[in-house]
């Protein structure tokens, strides 16, 4: 929490999941009892999803950047059940079509579409703080990188695969693609 609160601005890759400062409770609870389950250890997942939400209100605060980009693919992992992803997903829509609105300027979300050209896979998720740090997330545990050379690589590896990325219209598409292969509510 430290951490999230001294950094201005965050660049956000993700290719299998939502990232935690976009989840609704149920996806993140589902989340994290996924990986509860994997890892074989009993955490309080609900104190887990109360800090993960409580980190969202830096969204809506506006003395925060957040540039979020997604592989496609993450839309559609059904890592919970078929309504929580459908109602996340809807989360997402709404999101993207209230960017650039007051009040949300400090949010850009971005998708990298499956049929996109891209130059490098896209790999593990990561957050770059700033220019300062890179956390990558592993199986088993996030990896802390603040050498310059670390966070140097990681951003020259954002730069590449956000050269795919949709935004707006576009990627308001490609959620909503995502949303109807779940059927009605």
């Amino acid at each position: 929490m430290a951490e999230h609160e001294r950094t201005h601005s965050f660049r956000i890759w993700e290719n299998s999941a939502i990232p935690g400062v976009l989840q609704t409770p149920d996806y993140a609870r589902a989340m994290f009892t996924r990986y509860t389950e994997l890892r074989s250890v009993r955490p309080d997942t609900e104190e887990a999803v109360r800090a993960r939400l409580e980190l969202q209100k830096w969204i809506y605060a506006g003395t925060k950047e957040y540039h979020v980009v997604l592989w496609e693919a993450a839309l559609y992992a059904l890592i919970c059940s078929p309504q929580t992803l459908a109602l996340q997903l809807e989360r997402l829509a709404g999101l993207v079509g209230l960017v650039g609105l007051v009040g949300l300027n400090t949010l850009r979300l971005g998708v990298v579409p499956l049929t996109a050209s891209l130059k490098i896979p896209p790999g593990n998720g990561f957050w770059i703080y700033d220019d300062r740090l890179v956390v990558v997330e592993d199986w088993h545990a996030e990896l802390w990188l603040d050498t310059t050379d670390s966070v140097t690589a990681y951003e020259k590896v954002w730069d590449t695969l956000t050269e795919s990325a949709v935004y707006g219209a576009d990627a308001h598409r490609s959620i909503l693609r995502a949303r109807q292969t779940l059927g009605p509510r």
